[in-house]
């Protein structure tokens, strides 16, 4: 049970506590934390490779493993790189993406970034982002990879484009053939081999227009490209999630019509086979009335009529014990319940929490032109609204990830394959968020050391703070602090400190801290020095052992 000022958790059997005190230096009183424990069920940290039993992705204990992350996209794009990196450093953007609570990224790519030695859109005058500078589109994966595994997040590896500038209808075309494509997957099947917190490959991004499903049309059935692909990975990295799409249309015997990526009706009969199948997960794509108004949206029994949409189109996969299913993108600008656009997010995210479902939200990025992002224009600001609501799957079902120490090769040359005879499909005008946003990096002044403040005059609190035990085990915990400004004006150039007992942080992020014995001194980041009235903000959170 939350309370402003003190919070109580659990006993547990074995009964080792630690005491915790908190205050906040704009506020005169403390947070008592009395008897927190530091054990609970065993394998509550999920620990790579994952796989799959059933419905459910698990870790190697057998643990089940929810994925709830976001797409950062701009690595399928001219840049070559994430976007957002012209306003601010890539360390920074993973620290609040984990501090919001997600566990995994979606990081799209294409062939042609990968191939290349340039990036663009790249301040490199500001924080962690003088790493990149003279670094390959690879290399700047890397560094993100390994930034990622620092902060406890999951990376699902994307093939979203073959050149960068659109997506194709099949798994080859645009001057890329099906063995530039698995080749590109052998070599990051390779390079990321121990790499522990890179989870997998979403082997196609959206495919449509002719793509078919149990044609056994080679040229068109994706289900058996699929195939292809996803035993040419496992053969290098058989600890690697194999995902994989829907298709649009195409598909014998199918009742419904489905947006691009988003058919996986095809399943029922002519299921993806791989050398592994412990390791397929089946990933629909599914939008709103703001990326395309179509008909199902305009149903008398709206947005109800939505529940047979999905259990017809992917849901029955899971229902029937086949596979897991992630659903690899949705998002859209409006979350309110009077919209259309509203009601049906709404009611795709009520059915995510029910069922259980992994997730990767489109997207972090703001300038996805149909949808919007988390990240509001300035790249800091959260759009509270749809952070509100995603909230509402990840504080019961967040996964502590302890990031598992990998190597990362040295740079090698991207392979050549042979290429074999490929029908060209003809490109398909688009439908589904591409944003290309031209970036102007913008200079941003170097940070100012913080200041202690001077107490309100009146003495009472502007801040208000909670604590949230996201999980816990039988030898550690993770939690984080969440900071509210419940006052008039806004607050800024705060600190949070605590006292720590019989706990040792292991990994931490969403703030920097100093220990001084058992005195802990938090600097919030950045973008969460300042904090408007009636604003929260997810403070530091840290696993402990």
């Amino acid at each position: 049970m939350k309370r402003p000022h003190t919070i109580s958790f659990r006993a547990l059997r074995h009964g080792l506590y630690f005491c915790l005190s908190l205050c906040l230096v704009l506020i005169l009183n403390f947070v008592t934390l009395p008897h927190l424990p530091t054990q609970a069920a065993e394998g509550a940290t999920a620990l790579p490779p994952l796989s799959t039993q059933g419905a459910r992705i698990i870790d190697r204990q057998g643990q089940t493993v929810l994925l709830r992350g976001v797409n950062w996209f701009g690595m399928e794009t001219e840049t070559h790189t994430p976007h957002g990196l012209w306003a601010r450093g890539y360390k920074e953007m993973l620290q609040q993406i984990k501090g919001l609570g997600y566990n995994t990224i979606r990081l799209p790519f294409s062939v042609q970034s990968l191939r290349s030695q340039n990036i663009s859109g790249v301040n490199f005058g500001i924080g962690s982002n003088s790493d990149l500078q003279g670094k390959t589109p690879l290399q700047v994966m890397d560094l993100v990879v390994q930034e990622a595994a620092r902060q406890g997040l999951w990376i699902l590896l994307d093939s979203h484009r073959l050149n960068d500038s659109s997506i194709p209808e099949l798994w080859y075309g645009d001057g890329f053939t099906e063995a530039d494509w698995i080749g590109t997957w052998e070599l990051l099947a390779q390079r990321y081999r121990n790499q522990g917190n890179v989870i997998g490959a979403d082997l196609k991004n959206e495919p449509h227009g002719r793509a078919s499903w149990g044609t056994g049309d080679r040229a068109t059935d994706w289900r058996l490209a699929a195939e292809r692909a996803g035993n040419a990975i496992l053969a290098i990295n058989p600890g690697w999630l194999i995902v994989v799409e829907g298709v649009q249309n195409n598909v014998p015997g199918q009742q419904l019509s489905h947006w691009w990526g988003g058919n996986l009706e095809g399943v029922r009969d002519y299921p993806v086979r791989l050398s592994q199948p412990s390791q397929l997960v089946y990933s629909p794509h599914e939008y709103g009335p703001g990326v395309y108004n179509q008909p199902w949206f305009n149903e008398p029994g709206f947005p109800q009529n939505l529940l047979s949409r999905w259990q017809i189109g992917f849901q029955y996969i899971a229902d029937a014990g086949i596979a897991p299913i992630l659903i690899g993108e949705f998002g859209g600008r409006q979350v309110d319940s009077s919209s259309k656009e509203g009601s049906w997010q709404r009611q795709l995210v009520d059915f995510i929490d029910q069922k259980d479902l992994s997730f990767t939200y489109w997207s972090w990025n703001p300038n996805s032109g149909d949808t919007g992002g988390i990240l509001q224009d300035d790249w800091r600001s959260i759009h509270q609204p749809k952070q509100a609501l995603l909230n509402t799957t990840l504080t019961s079902n967040a996964v502590a990830f302890y990031p598992t120490p990998g190597s990362i090769p040295a740079p090698e040359p991207t392979p050549t394959p042979t290429p074999t005879p490929e029908p060209s499909p003809t490109p398909t005008p688009e439908s589904t968020p591409t944003p290309e946003p031209t970036p102007t990096p913008t200079p941003e002044p170097s940070p100012t050391p913080t200041p202690e403040p001077t107490p309100p005059p009146n003495g009472q609190s502007q801040l208000q703070s909670t604590v949230n035990l996201q999980s816990d085990w039988q030898q550690g915990f993770c939690l984080n602090f969440r900071v509210t400004n419940a006052g008039a004006a806004p607050t800024q150039n705060w600190q949070l400190r605590f006292q720590m007992n019989q706990a040792t942080i292991r990994n931490s992020w969403n703030g920097d801290y100093q220990r001084q014995g058992t005195q802990y001194t938090v600097t919030p980041p950045d973008w969460g020095r300042v904090i408007q009235p009636g604003q929260t903000v997810d403070m530091m959170g840290f696993l402990c052992h």
